[in-house]
């Protein structure tokens, strides 16, 4: 797997490096989801409704995107 550097805030960068392992995994696979194909041709809401779909097929719910979530508030 291959990495690349992003921009953030601090505060973005300090709850990512405080998360656990699992999480930070699982964010890396949503940004992954975000990126993947050719982003130049659609828009940033074309591609969030994308990724929606793909989530919730894989069972995705939103109870437990808001558990994972709240993984980072911890």
């Amino acid at each position: 797997m291959a990495s690349i550097t992003i921009q953030v805030d601090e505060d973005i960068k300090t709850a990512f490096e405080g998360a656990s392992s699992e999480t930070q995994k699982k964010l890396s696979y949503i940004v992954q989801l975000f990126l993947r194909g050719n982003l130049q041709n659609k828009t940033l809401t074309e591609v969030m409704a994308e990724i929606s779909g793909k989530a919730q097929a894989r069972g995705l719910t939103p109870e437990i995107l808001q558990d994972i979530l709240a993984e980072n508030d911890e």
